[in-house]
């Protein structure tokens, strides 16, 4: 128990401060082959492209104490692109939507049709269309593009950003927050359980308490002692808490572990799963519907290739073929220290796009949730790592464990024989 609570003299410390194991985040690209039939109003073909897999490292910062048995701490994640584990480069261009024309569009759908009249206007000037052929770095780390500076002339404070513009911009070199998080120093069932987040106990991107809830740890380590049932972490890229589901038990490199999967209802809509009317409102199941902590763009998550979603949404689209092998999810913990083994966390993002009436660049789109990438976050414990910690904390406990009841046989006939001894001497 001392050696998994968040202790600088615990065996894990080290451990949780730096995590050890090696992470990559592997991504993969939906680039549309027919971008001029999708503006006549056909159904959009796509190609999966990569992967474009990256080294990520995560590093602590700012590690305070607290005299409430808690700790807070800032991590920072920082990717370097693995060109050998890369099936192509960043330098490879892809057609995809102008996520930020096609953004504009439905934004500003509902206001007046002036400002659509001078946002058309304004694309229309800087030659914008509703496809865009970039490289994969761009897309990922930032590009230029005068439209940002447009769009927030003609609707101030709409864009919190100037200038620049990348999907992945804000992962590199950054932190996902301020957590605050249990040591576990006095009640060892808490340890790395949530206290706060950037300071809040409940964010206020949702409709609902429930959905607003700030429940489980941050991701990375769960209380020792697990039970077969389920796990909770919040996630600050998907703005919310998931649960998921005890799948069944197994074993890594000879360790056993528990699997851990995504329930059919993580992202399930209102309509089927009424615990998440918070979060709409909603399209069909299998997407949430992120614009509430996106800046209000028409964004969804979803599992990649829309695996355990509406079948509808697979159909609207070419090219899409999901499976439980390649797509789903899983955790697998070590149960007896709540600390992963291997893991690979999956997530889709999605635009959805359409005509909208005023913006000419939009032609004739017809109403789609349309993938853009989705990624995979994964990582494992290996070589002299896997060894120490199964020396620390495996081996040396059940050592320990054992040496006790030896301790204890032995003691018991010399107990007897002391007991005998004295009732002779009497």
């Amino acid at each position: 128990l001392q050696n998994v609570r968040i202790d600088p003299s615990s065996m894990s410390f080290q451990m949780w401060k730096d995590i050890p194991v090696p992470f990559y985040l592997s991504v993969h690209f939906f680039e549309v082959l027919n971008p001029k039939q999708v503006l006549r109003g056909q159904k959009p073909v796509l190609s999966q492209r990569g992967p474009y897999v990256y080294r990520e490292y995560r590093v602590k910062t700012n590690i305070t104490f607290h005299d409430n048995d808690t700790v807070s701490y800032l991590e920072y994640r920082h990717f370097f692109f693995q060109p050998d584990l890369s099936n192509g480069t960043e330098d490879e261009y892809i057609v995809v939507p102008n996520i930020m024309l096609m953004g504009a569009a439905v934004m500003v759908e509902k206001l007046p049709d002036f400002v659509k009249l001078l946002l058309s206007g304004a694309l229309a000037s800087l030659k914008q269309e509703a496809f865009m052929n970039r490289t994969v770095g761009e897309i990922m780390w930032g590009y230029e593009d005068p439209l940002i500076d447009a769009i927030n002339m003609i609707i101030p404070g709409l864009l919190p950003f100037k200038g620049k513009f990348g999907l992945f911009m804000d992962f590199n070199n950054s932190n996902s927050g301020l957590f605050t998080v249990n040591t576990g120093m006095n009640d060892i069932s808490q340890v790395h359980m949530v206290d706060s987040w950037n300071g809040l106990k409940k964010v206020n991107y949702w409709r609902s308490s429930q959905c607003n809830m700030i429940n489980g740890t941050a991701g990375e380590m769960w209380p020792p002692f697990m039970s077969p049932t389920s796990l909770q972490f919040y996630s600050p890229d998907a703005c919310r808490s998931m649960t998921l589901v005890y799948e069944q038990a197994g074993q890594f490199q000879g360790l056993p572990t528990f699997r851990f999967v995504a329930p059919k209802t993580l992202f399930a809509n209102g309509t089927d799963y009424p615990p998440n009317e918070g979060f709409c409102p909603c399209l069909q199941s299998g997407i949430q519907n992120v614009s509430t902590c996106r800046l209000n763009a028409p964004m969804f998550i979803s599992h990649p290739h829309f695996y355990n979603a509406d079948p509808s949404l697979v159909n609207a689209v070419e090219g899409l073929h999901p499976t439980k092998e390649q797509h789903g999810l899983f955790l697998d913990v070590h149960p007896m220290t709540g600390i992963p083994m291997n893991c690979s966390i999956k997530l889709q993002l999605n635009l959805y796009i359409k005509h909208v009436s005023g913006i000419l660049q939009t032609g004739q789109i017809k109403p789609v949730v349309l993938p853009l990438l989705w990624f995979a976050e994964s990582g494992s414990f290996e070589g002299s790592v896997l060894k120490q910690f199964y020396t620390n904390l495996v081996l040396l406990p059940l050592v320990l464990e054992y040496l006790q009841y030896i301790l204890l046989g032995l003691s018991v006939p010399l107990i007897v024989s002391a007991a005998l001894l004295m009732a002779r001497r009497k």
